[in-house]
This record gives C-alpha cells, sequence and structure tokens, in this order.
C-alpha cells in the first residue's frame, strides 16, 4: 500500500466512522440514556465487528454476492425490519411517567452482530475492501490491513458520539425531556435508511 492509498484510506474511514449513522446515533442515546462507561461494550461491539466484518467482506463476501445478487436483496429487507424494531425501542426506552430510563444498553455481542444489518457498515466495508485494499499484497493481507486500519480510526470516532450523548444528558433532566431526545433519536435512525432504501 502506498503512502498516498494510506492517506486516502484513513481519510475515509474518519469521514465514515465520524458522520452520523445507525451505530453513531445508537451510541448517542445510549450515553445520553445509560452514561459513557455502560455504553463502553457498545462502543467496543461496534469498532471490532466492523473490523471484523470488513475483513470477511474482503475475503469471501464479495465474491459471493456478485455470484448470488439476490442476497442484496435479502440482506436490504432484514436490516431495515431490525433498525426499525430498533428505532421503535429507542423511542420507548423512557416510558411517559417513569422517572429513570429502562431497558439496558447493548452489549458488545448486540453490537457486533448489528454491523450484519447496518446498511452503512456495508457501504464502509464494500468501499473500503473494493476501493482501498491493496492488490500486490494479497486477498488476506490486504483485507486484514484495511480492517486493522478501520479499527484503529473508528474506535475514537464511535467514542465521540458516546461522549456527546452523555454530555447532552445534562440537559434531559426529566424524563419528558428524555423520552422527546429518544423519539428523536428513532426518527433520525429510520431516516438513515433512505439511502440504503433508495439504492
Amino acid at each position: 500500500m502506498t503512502y498516498e492509498v494510506l492517506i486516502a484510506l484513513i481519510g475515509f474511514a474518519f469521514a465514515s466512522s465520524i458522520t452520523p449513522g445507525p451505530n453513531n446515533l445508537m451510541l448517542m442515546a445510549s450515553g445520553a440514556n445509560y452514561g459513557l462507561r455502560r455504553t463502553l461494550p457498545h462502543m467496543l461491539g461496534v469498532t471490532l465487528g466492523h473490523t471484523f466484518m470488513v475483513a470477511m467482506v474482503g475475503l469471501v463476501l464479495l465474491q459471493v454476492f456478485e455470484n448470488y445478487p439476490a442476497l442484496n436483496l435479502m440482506l436490504k429487507v432484514l436490516s431495515a425490519s431490525y433498525m426499525l424494531w430498533l428505532a421503535w425501542k429507542i423511542a420507548n426506552a423512557v416510558p411517559p411517567e417513569a422517572k429513570e430510563v429502562t431497558g439496558k444498553p447493548f452489549s458488545f455481542l448486540q453490537a457486533a452482530a448489528f454491523q450484519w444489518v447496518n446498511p452503512k457498515a456495508w457501504f464502509m466495508a464494500i468501499t473500503a475492501i473494493s476501493a482501498y485494499a491493496p492488490q500486490d499484497a494479497g486477498i488476506f493481507a490486504g483485507a486484514l490491513l484495511v480492517a486493522i486500519i478501520f479499527a484503529a480510526v473508528n474506535l475514537p470516532s464511535v467514542t465521540v458520539w458516546a461522549w456527546m450523548g452523555v454530555q447532552v444528558r445534562r440537559w434531559l433532566g426529566t424524563a419528558r425531556r428524555l423520552r422527546i431526545f429518544n423519539v428523536l433519536m428513532a426518527v433520525l435512525l429510520v431516516v438513515s435508511l433512505y439511502p440504503m432504501l433508495m439504492g
């Protein structure tokens, strides 16, 4: 991998990791509802789950999708259904009369598994592998290198979103305000499906 390609990959990893998407919106909601410490497994699950996904896309899945295009449609339907269910869960995290948040944050495994139904994660993985994986390093080494770079850039990026959620909590001192915030996060999560459904 040349220096120019490396810088371009880091730039792509940062831009795609720091911008709003399902992971970041859910981390912000989790930070606001549960705090940074309880959101840490969710953050690590996003980063390591996506790292594994990037590696697998590079090693196996691009070829599978080329041979079986119908799998792409199936993935979109599954992803959209699951994310709508998550949006409903986020919107209802605080009952109208509740004084404290109900439910619990995503676990490490839940966050890692979520990457496989997250449209933005798929876009990031496929683009990174197809555009930046070094061809001369071999399939395995190229996929692994791209995955490691994504991991190094992704964790600080998702931490920013969880931290912003914690800061927002200062202004969400009542159950009513927290409920409004959660509904807003749920709506934004649904809106984030638009590019996938229109693509």
